[in-house]
């Protein structure tokens, strides 16, 4: 390669290394001038970002400001969208979020006028001059809905009018009859605990209710049915014959830490009528001892002691037995000795006595003859047999102690032949309290000692709801809708059984 050559291509390198740095320069230059106007949009933005989301405090800017502002902000960024900022209400000095409001396109919205009865009465005159909008979230199965409740306001005269506004099932609250009366079904009657439904209508109907919100409106809806409550219990204890069992429930204690504790839910009824749950911290006698304090007549039960204690105490109280238990017992024996199969037999011809007299429907002076009739001598023969088999039979054995259940409690047992209006067994009771068995699997607990006493207020009325055949979500609806404008003397209009009554009329009159 010549020295001409090598000359040219130096020079050539030259006149590149000119341009790249000449280009290197502007680059310096326009990097300078995005840095200078990337600082002034930061600066831009976090005021922006101050103005939006820094609270109260912060100074505020009106609308010219702002646009003027962010003018030159490029295309390319995209600032995310205002979200609505929580209001705190003070109350005792413990800042409290207020309701959340609910997006407007997420439900389906009624609304309801509602105009004063001296403006419809006589229209002329009055002239419309604002209006209150009142909402609720209510149930229409099997949606939620928000329902506005309209109320012009009017002025005659310099004369106001406006109309009230129904009675509410909670008073300033935004829950209607309808959503109020779903929220308890699914968690009594169906066993849905309330963060599952909190889960529930937020997945399927976009709507936010927290189980702390739905907790205080169960709590107050036990509050307004209680009066139903106390009205079934007067006309349990107004009566002859009752039936009564006991199921386990733990809660938590807020002075025991760590650790659940065992209550019990009391259970009372009659055939064919209500029944009641009272809440117990024990399965102490004085449960039962205060509640029956009133009561005179038949108490049908188990073999329970505390029970057959107050009956020795008080002589108003006559015991009857539970065939139910004693067949148990022998049906258990069974794994022990082939000899049990002959005692279930004749216990089994018992029960198909009555079952031909549920059948057949017969009242209770008939039964009795027909009890006397066809029951009686099996119960000899069961008698017979028990003396005989209980002087062979270890009396730790299951067959054993099966018989001695039976026979301890024999005139207990036998009292249902001579009279007609009790049952043969327990089993009524026993499938009113089924359903908070089944519940426990689910809530395992209850979360407070008063919180068992409003399960036994809502267990009370569902439970009876299922006697009487009765859907307990229109029971509880048409309460909470008429209940909160009721005179005090119509509570026992409310009661399940009342309320079955009225239906089947209204149904027959339409």
């Amino acid at each position: 390669m010549t020295n001409a050559t090598l000359l040219k291509k130096l020079e050539e390198l030259s006149a590149r290394v000119s341009a790249l740095e000449t280009e290197n320069a502007l680059l310096r230059e326009e990097n300078t001038q995005f840095q200078t106007e990337n600082r002034l949009l930061r600066q831009k933005l976090d005021q922006y970002i101050r103005h939006h989301f820094g609270g109260q405090r912060n100074e505020g800017l009106d609308k010219q400001q702002l646009e003027l502002l962010l003018q030159g902000l490029p295309n390319v960024i995209t600032l995310p969208a205002p979200e609505p900022k929580p209001a705190f209400a003070s109350r005792s000095g413990i800042p409290h979020p207020v309701r959340r409001m609910l997006a407007e396109d997420k439900l389906e919205i009624h609304e309801i006028v509602i105009e004063p009865a001296e403006v419809q009465a006589r229209p002329d005159g009055w002239k419309k001059i604002s209006e209150e909008r009142t909402s609720q979230l209510d149930w229409v199965a099997p949606k939620i809905i928000k329902r506005v409740f309209i109320r012009p306001r009017y002025v005659k005269a310099e004369r106001f009018s406006i109309a009230p506004l129904p009675p509410q099932p909670i008073e300033q609250g935004m829950v209607g009859a309808g959503l109020l009366a779903q929220i308890l079904v699914g968690k009594y009657e169906y066993h849905q605990p309330l963060y599952r439904q909190e889960k529930m209508f937020c997945q399927q109907f976009g709507v936010e209710l927290s189980r702390k919100t739905m907790g205080c409106w169960v709590e107050q809806a036990a509050e307004l049915l209680k009066p139903v409550y106390r009205a079934i219990r007067e006309d349990l204890l107004a009566g002859n014959y009752l039936q009564a069992d006991e199921t386990p429930i733990r809660y938590l204690d807020p002075d025991v830490k760590g650790k659940s504790q065992q209550g019990y839910l009391w259970t009372y009824s009659r055939p064919r009528g209500d029944v009641l749950f009272e809440w117990r911290l024990s399965r102490s006698r004085e449960g039962p001892e205060k509640f029956l304090r009133n009561f005179r007549g038949k108490l049908q039960t188990d073999g329970y002691a505390a029970y057959e204690s107050l009956a020795k105490q008080r002589g108003d109280l006559t015991l009857i037995g539970c065939w139910a238990h004693v067949r148990r017992g022998f049906h258990e024996a069974l794994a022990e000795t082939k000899l049990a199969a002959w005692f279930v037999a004749q216990i089994g011809q018992l029960y198909t006595v009555e079952k031909k007299l549920r059948e057949k429907n017969i009242g209770p002076k008939l039964r009795a003859a027909i009890r006397v009739w066809q029951s009686q001598p099996v119960l000899d023969r069961l008698h017979q047999a028990m003396e005989l088999v209980r002087r062979r039979t270890l009396p730790q054995g299951l067959l054993g102690q099966a018989i001695d259940y039976a026979l301890k409690r024999w005139a207990a047992l036998t009292r249902f032949v001579e009279d007609g209006a009790v049952e043969i067994d327990n089993n009524l009771i026993e499938n009113a309290i089924r359903p908070s068995a089944l519940g426990k699997k689910n809530w395992l607990f209850v979360g407070h000692p008063e919180a068992g006493e409003r399960s036994a207020v809502i267990y009370t009325l569902l439970g009876s709801c299922r006697r009487h055949g009765i859907n307990p979500f229109d029971y509880l609806e048409d309460l909470f809708t008429r209940l909160p404008a009721a005179k005090i003397t119509e509570v026992k209009d409310f009661t399940p059984a009342t309320w079955r009554s009225r239906a089947m009329v209204l149904s027959l009159a339409s």
